[in-house]
């Protein structure tokens, strides 16, 4: 199969519709070609007239490991063009940013769920294209997580730039489709293209949305395998608690746990609760010590959320449901647990954060509710869930 940047690249007649222009390219890390080459250089070489570069989060070469770490600009110095930070002094592209291309091609691998800023910025930016008359394409990549919706809907009043729309925590589509829903749902004038992959088939075993055969690189420092991007649907809340989510180990966002927890009684009491949303994956337990971040060089008990191997079912498999159950299974067991973190996040500073990040308060509610029960959330949830999966079927791909 191809990715987007490599049918652009392979395709003369693609490629003769940027010449002339000035083109700019969004990308990080993982933007890279089937052979490993950055697609900047690969842009560069093929003869596009990249004119500038934007980063996202965590920087155009992921140099920021936590959030709220902001990049700064620069220049390239190996093409000598303007960097262009869109995680720095601003989050939105700025009118002196857009007056330096006609064409912005987004290369920039997508974890599937509504919180990763990438999906945010390409609405930022989709929004500025269509003030300045600039055309947009997106050079589209799988979604790892592959096509399931799980999660409550973004209430509105919540946007933030972890909110970037009305949709489920899992929304289930790749970039390039997540790009004709904003520009309809936000009703965009705006030149918007998606370059499609070629061959992919985001349902079929052995990857169910990535595909085997490409190499797994970093899109963020924290996400360093398909594990990952299919347990951070749920693994991401972790960011709101006082539990640490694995970062300053080599499994973030994989496993979870803290210094004060057993964490056999926490599985036991999901297991005892809610055993159906534990389906589809391993749950191991585990003792890691964090080199940095939240209970820094503690030993804390977990659990590791193993999607992979033979217990991997991805129909059956329901992140965000099972670390609500964790969630739930720790208040019950210490009802005055200290569970959510109270900071800033993503510069919302009068909410909750875990708030922010589910885009309203039910799920907290539901886990601090001491008569509530699985299926209570079951019924909060499954509206959403069939409602997107009704919207989002104009906007599919593949």
């Amino acid at each position: 199969m191809k990715f987007g940047i490599d049918r652009l690249l392979s395709d003369p007649t693609l490629l003769k519709d940027l010449h002339g222009r000035r083109v700019a390219l969004l990308a990080h890390p993982a933007s890279v070609t089937a052979d490993l080459t950055h697609s900047l250089d690969a842009l560069v070489a093929a003869g596009v007239n990249v004119t500038a570069a934007f980063g996202p989060q965590h920087g155009l070469r992921g140099d920021k490991q936590d959030n709220m770490m902001e990049s700064p600009d620069f220049d390239d110095p190996v093409h000598h063009v303007p960097v262009f930070s869109l995680y720095g002094e601003v989050r939105r592209p700025t009118g002196q940013s857009m007056h330096t291309f006609d064409v912005l091609l987004v290369d920039l691998q997508d974890l599937g769920c509504r919180i990763y800023t990438f999906i945010t910025t390409l609405l930022y930016v989709l929004e500025a294209a269509a003030e300045h008359g600039k055309a947009v394409w997106v050079l589209d990549r799988p979604n790892p997580a592959g096509r399931p919706v799980e999660g409550l809907t973004l209430l509105p009043g919540w946007e933030s730039f972890v909110g970037a729309g009305p949709m489920p925590m899992r929304h289930g589509l790749t970039l390039g489709e997540l790009g004709r829903w904003f520009v309809d749902h936000y009703k965009l004038d705006v030149d918007y293209r998606v370059v499609t992959m070629e061959g992919y088939a985001p349902d079929a075993a052995p990857g169910f949305g990535w595909p085997t055969e490409r190499v797994w690189i970093n899109p963020s420092p924290n996400a360093p395998n398909v594990n990952m991007a299919r347990a951070y649907a749920g693994t991401v809340m972790l960011e709101g608690t006082t539990l640490s989510e694995g970062r300053g180990t080599t499994r973030p966002l994989e496993l979870f746990g803290a210094p004060d927890i057993d964490a056999r009684a926490v599985l036991a009491e999901m297991r005892r609760t809610g055993a159906e949303w534990l389906r589809g994956c391993a749950i191991r337990e585990v003792s890691f010590e964090p080199t940095f971040h939240k209970h820094v060089h503690q030993l804390c008990a977990g659990l590791h959320i193993h999607a992979e191997g033979a217990a991997y079912d991805h129909h059956g498999f329901k992140p965000w449901r099972l670390q609500a159950l964790a969630f739930k299974a720790i208040r019950t067991l210490y009802p005055d647990y200290p569970l959510w973190r109270d900071f800033p996040y993503e510069y919302v500073f009068d909410k909750l954060a875990i708030d922010v990040i589910n885009g309203g308060p039910g799920l907290r509610e539901w886990v601090d509710d001491v008569g509530a029960q699985p299926g209570d959330l079951d019924a909060m949830t499954q509206p959403d869930e069939t409602a997107w999966e009704d919207v989002r079927r104009a906007y599919l791909l593949y």
